[in-house]
C-alpha cells in the first residue's frame, strides 16, 4: 500500500487541482492499493518542514517528498505504477 500526502494551502488554486489530479491518478492506477490524505501546511507546519516541504503543492509518497510542485499526468501515473510494481 502507498501512503501519499498532498501538501497543500488554502487558497492556493495549484493546490486544488493537485489533488484533482491525484485523486483521478491514484483511483486508475492503484485503486484500493493507494491511501492518501490532505494535509494542510498551516495547520501541520512543523511536520511539512521536517519532510523538507517548502511551497505548495508538495507530494509525499510513503513518507519521501518526491514532488515539490504538480508533475504531469504521465508522470504521475508512471511513478505510482512503477512503486506499486516494486512493492509487489
Amino acid at each position: 500500500m502507498l501512503k501519499i500526502e498532498v501538501f497543500s494551502s488554502p487558497g492556493c488554486a495549484k493546490c486544488g487541482h493537485a489533488k484533482d489530479v491525484l485523486k483521478k491518478v491514484a483511483k486508475e492506477v492503484g485503486g484500493d492499493r493507494i491511501e492518501w490524505r490532505e494535509v494542510s501546511v498551516l495547520d501541520e507546519m512543523d511536520y511539512a518542514v521536517k519532510l523538507g516541504v517548502l511551497s505548495t503543492p508538495a507530494i509525499i509518497v510513503n513518507g519521501e517528498l518526491l514532488f515539490t510542485s504538480l508533475p504531469s499526468e504521465k508522470k504521475l501515473r508512471q511513478t505510482l505504477a512503477r512503486m506499486l510494481r516494486e512493492e509487489a
